[in-house]
């Protein structure tokens, strides 16, 4: 199967697909139902109750998409009869846009669900505005609206109950996939002519893949295990897969060497080429895996690399004969190829029924509930947040001013009165002119660069989506076909929300423009005025994202920077007391483990963000750089030692302590510049001292070495950059 149809394939077994169908159904039946019963508003009512609570179904837990939705339907229902009767009077109609704006962007302060629910209730009140509804008429529509979003929560909450763990299992799926692609990107530093900085910016890209896939499913496995209390046979199997891949993505990490260095001194062996074949070969095996628990099948073919380790080890000896160069780093590598194996070979046995007892079976004193976040909704955070200190007040008085704009600008004929390129005649926008908020809504981010990104997506979304349903609605007349590429183009739509947003808003313009000749509205004004009315949002959405209280990365990163740094150090404290033959709980290990990875793709993805700003509102973005990759190469080296802490019960000789101590030193001294706490760390007495180190006892000082010649390195660029 070529990597074209796979990545189809994958598509349609994935959460994204299946979020897409369960939406598109939640939206389209009421509509479908209603109007075989020659109720087509009521229908059309509803479906726009429940196109808006699906905003809040997003990926975690299913009792907090049930409160989450239902607190989103509570606001629909209010904001709906208050706009309802708002929208009489032209300047109520305003100072609601106001406040309605500025209190659900709040929102935001209490989490990503949260501000969903929020863009909800201002996505209805953006539908409501133009809604031509008499007075006595609004309580019956707003509950026709509150009944759409009932339906949807209850038609969502039914199909998770029908299969609890699909959506986890989706989720693992797809972050095997993501770690795929770290290893092979991995495997790619032993290739021959490969660009090692090029290629660690894409290690990096992928390296904040992986880390936001994770989060989402602790969030989903970790918070309903905790929640419903139970550990029957498929949460078992998820959870043990995961803690596996997990280590398996630790011990890709730990193959990091000095890539430069192992080129010269074993490129012309062909070593390297047939490690990197291996690695490749590893990465399809793990693919296969990742695939058949994406699809909901088994694998059942196995690939043994017994053979292959065994002649990279005959040749990685032979090389070793050779007394002008140590093989010491081979051997290391050989280690973890064997190690990534035996991980992988492991995640395989799990879905096989002769493993099932030995998984029921293994209990570990891992904590789960630490391993996710906890919101607290305590009002005081939302007044708390009540300043220009904080960067969610900014945005939601951005939002609020912006907004109030955009309102006014729609409702003013002088500045509506347009040029029409295409007919010559003078053409007035301003019925479908909400278009124009919900592009701002939807555009606007809390940072520049999101916003950027946002605005560039929908407006070329829109413009190729537009072309694709002109072309439709002129060359097709075929009500039957019509409704088809409607339904293709709403899944899509849905479907692609959160994957890719320019496919996402390339079928949602079609399928706007096909539902609207559905309901008798000319297709080609429409389109016309969807195009302008998103480019004047769009502009509008730009030019305050730039200066209405700006939110810039470089003002942010030093929390970055620090958060990064602290959890480096305090990972190296953990095993450097392992390593001394001290008792770390499991659970305050793995946690130390899980924040550097997430502080480290937090800190790569603030970075990205940043390269996207203007130039001069760039800070120092080459010293920023050399940190990424630095920090990089530091939690590589520290998950290298980590990877052998397993059975050892010797003590750190003093030389080891030493170098600890320096560096976590090094690190303290850094995290004091940016204004953070440091990292204690007590051992006991050193090991007795020896006449020689053994193999083992030179290789970690080696390693040791390492870390501490990086830290320094770390050391030296935080002090550029805040010079």
């Amino acid at each position: 199967m070529n990597l074209q149809t796979r990545e189809i394939k994958n598509f349609f077994y994935s959460q994204y697909f299946s979020d897409g169908l369960r939406m598109s159904m939640g939206i389209l039946v009421p509509t479908l139902l209603f109007a075989q019963l020659n109720l087509f508003d009521v229908g059309l009512t509803l479906s726009l109750g429940a196109l808006c609570v699906c905003v809040v179904d997003t990926p975690g837990p299913t009792v907090y998409k049930r409160n989450a939705m239902a607190i989103c339907n509570l606001c629909i229902f209010v904001v709906a009869m208050v706009t309802g009767f708002a929208r009489l009077n032209l300047y109520t109609l305003g100072v609601e846009i106001l406040v309605f704006s500025f209190v659900f962007s709040m929102l935001a302060v209490y989490g990503n669900r949260a501000a969903a629910v929020g863009t909800a209730a201002l996505l209805v009140m953006i539908f409501m505005m133009d809604k031509a509804l008499k007075p006595e008429e609004v309580p019956d529509y707003c509950l026709i609206l509150l009944a759409g979003g009932v339906w949807y929560m209850l038609q969502s909450l039914l199909f998770f109950r029908i299969r609890p763990y699909r959506a986890a299992q989706q989720a693992l799926g797809e972050n095997i996939l993501d770690v795929v692609k770290f290893l092979r990107i991995k495997a790619d530093f032993y290739k021959e002519g490969t660009d090692i900085d090029d290629n660690y910016r894409k290690l990096v890209s992928t390296q904040i893949q992986v880390s936001q896939h994770q989060d989402t499913v602790r969030e989903i496995l970790f918070k309903s295990r905790v929640t419903v209390k139970e550990s029957t046979y498929a949460s078992r199997l998820l959870v043990m897969t995961f803690g596996d891949l997990v280590d398996l993505y630790e011990q890709i990490m730990a193959t990091h060497y000095d890539y430069q260095d192992i080129h010269e001194k074993f490129g012309s062996t062909g070593i390297l080429t047939e490690i990197a074949g291996l690695l490749q070969q590893m990465a399809d095996e793990l693919d296969n895996i990742g695939v058949a628990i994406l699809a909901n099948s088994r694998y059942k073919h196995a690939f043994n690399f017994d053979k292959q380790l065994e002649q990279i080890k005959l040749k990685i000896d032979e090389i070793g004969k050779e007394e002008s160069v140590s093989n010491l780093v081979l051997k290391k590598i050989l280690i973890n190829l064997r190690d990534l194996n035996r991980r992988i070979t492991d995640i395989f046995n799990y879905y096989h029924t002769k493993s099932s007892v030995i998984l029921m079976g293994n209990r570990n004193d891992i904590e789960y509930v630490k391993f996710v976040s906890h919101q607290d909704y305590n009002a005081r955070i939302f007044t708390d947040n009540l300043s220009f200190s904080s960067a969610t007040f900014k945005h939601a008085l951005r939002v609020a001013l912006v907004c109030i704009t955009g309102f006014i600008i729609t409702k003013s004929a002088e500045v509506l009165i347009l040029a029409d390129f295409v007919t010559g005649r003078k053409l007035v926008f301003g019925h479908h002119s909400y278009w124009v908020l919900l592009t701002i809504i939807v555009i606007l981010k809390p940072g520049f660069s999101l916003s950027k990104q946002r605005n560039y997506q929908r407006l070329v979304g829109t413009v190729i989506g537009g072309i694709i349903g002109a072309i439709i609605l002129y060359f097709l007349h075929n009500t039957v076909a019509e409704f088809i590429l409607l339904t293709i183009f709403m899944i899509g739509s849905y479907s692609f929300v959160r994957l890719n947003y320019v496919i996402s808003v390339l079928f949602t313009t079609p399928y706007v423009l096909i539902l609207f000749k559905f309901l008798g509205v000319g297709h080609v004004t429409i389109l016309q005025e969807r195009i302008i009315d998103t480019i004047l949002g769009s502009v509008i959405a730009f030019i305050a994202s730039y200066l209405v209280f700006p939110s810039w990365e470089s003002e942010q990163l030093i929390e970055s920077l620090r958060d990064v740094i602290y959890a480096n150090a305090n990972y190296l404290a953990k095993i450097a007391t392992c390593l001394n033959g001290a008792n770390v709980n499991t659970t305050e290990f793995k946690l130390a483990r899980k924040d550097v990875y997430v502080k480290s793709a937090n800190l790569s993805a603030a970075f990205e963000r940043m390269t996207s700003e203007p130039k001069r509102k760039q800070r120092k973005s080459k010293d920023v750089h050399k940190f990424v990759v630095l920090n990089h190469i530091l939690s590589s080296y520290l998950a290298t030692i980590a990877s052998n802490i397993k059975g050892n019960d010797n003590k750190l000789h003093s030389e080891h302590l030493k170098l600890v101590r320096r560096s976590l030193a090094t690190l303290n001294e850094s995290e004091k510049l940016l204004g953070g706490p440091p990292v204690e760390f007590t051992a006991d007495k050193p090991a007795e001292e020896t006449a020689d180190l053994n193999t083992d006892e030179k290789l970690l000082r080696e390693q040791l070495g390492f870390i501490n010649k990086v830290s320094y390195d770390i050391a030296k660029v935080t002090e550029g950059y805040l010079n």
